[in-house]
């Protein structure tokens, strides 16, 4: 494995120059001043000086800093691609090996019922492992190539975050109770398929990264004042160091090494959810859960709390369609 470019270096040695040049700026200014003092003769002589070396190193301090400014997006977008392909390698390969593995016992020798069960159970995971990260690519694809908003309409937002719980413990093999809901029905003016893409991410990954031992979800959603709703989305995993919140949503940005990780993933899901966000006019924020430990996601759109009259319709159909298979 090559080693990562680090940010220090450039960063220290633009630092140390930019440093230099103010230096020798207020040096020459200190300089041309102390002449104009002592020999008041030569008057237009230290004022040009003044001013033509004033402006060079000025220009010098504005290339200075745009160089290293160009470094340091360099860098930084050198090692978002080289997790991209660490992130990418490592999704294709162990799904593919544990298929092969599992083709091949099938191949060479008699399995039992009870197994090959349990073979194609874990295939399926393994295709299923597949169709995400492919999913996540033309996701994310998609949103940077179509920059233009879907068309709005006004979307049960509560509808659609059970609708995603379930698919995500569906997923994962949890049950449905360890993810919990506490909605206040609300309309939320967007395009469905945008929305269940935003809260797909955050339960998903809400879920994988949840505590080993006893995994606990929790989804809220509340109207807030001025036409606002606000999601929050908690665990009760390890956290998020502070210094990793804001570059998690950027492309291909995972906390940790890609090849020393346990979990799947792309570092694309974050950053799906932020563009959608913002597109929306929303807002997204990472931080401590309130209570024990784990990480919040705060999601706020723009909406309302739906009508009590359309909450009770909707309360009685759900009802009503409750004991049909």
């Amino acid at each position: 494995m090559f080693e990562r470019r680090s940010l220090r270096l450039p960063i220290t040695l633009g630092v140390v120059l930019i440093v230099t040049v103010v230096l020798l700026l207020v040096g020459w200014v200190v300089f041309a001043v102390f002449g104009l003092v002592t020999d008041p003769e030569r008057r237009g002589w230290y004022v040009a000086f003044l001013a033509v070396g004033a402006t060079l190193l000025a220009l010098v301090l504005v290339g200075v800093v745009t160089y290293l400014t160009l470094t340091i997006k360099a860098i930084s977008l050198s090692q978002r691609q080289s997790n991209f392909i660490d992130a990418v390698t490592h999704e294709l390969k162990s799904p593919i090996a544990s298929l092969k593995l599992y083709l091949q016992t099938l191949n060479r020798r008699q399995v039992s019922a009870a197994e090959q069960e349990d073979f194609f159970r874990f295939m399926l995971d393994d295709v299923e492992r597949l169709d995400s990260l492919i999913n996540h690519l033309l996701d994310a694809a998609r949103i940077d190539k179509d920059r233009t908003p879907a068309p709005p309409e006004d979307v049960d937002l509560a509808a659609v975050l059970r609708g995603v719980a379930d698919q995500v413990a569906i997923r994962y093999h949890v049950q449905p109770e360890k993810i919990k809901l506490d909605l206040v029905p609300c309309i939320v003016s967007a395009s469905p398929v945008d929305l269940e893409l935003i809260f797909r991410n955050l339960i998903d990954n809400a879920v994988k990264y949840a505590s080993d031992e006893d995994p606990q979800v929790e989804v809220v959603m509340r109207p807030l004042p001025r036409d606002r709703v606000q999601i929050r989305v908690c665990d009760n995993g390890k956290g998020i160091p502070l210094q990793y919140r804001n570059k998690l949503f950027a492309r291909f940005i995972r906390v940790g090494s890609e090849l020393e990780r346990d979990k799947p993933g792309t570092g694309l899901g974050l950053y799906i959810v932020r563009t959608l966000v913002t597109r929306l006019r929303g807002k997204v924020r990472i931080r401590d859960r309130e209570k024990g430990i784990g990480t919040e996601f705060e999601v706020q759109l723009s909406g309302r709390a739906m009508p009590a009259e359309a909450n009770g319709a909707q309360s009685k159909t759900s009802t009503a369609a409750a004991p049909l298979p």
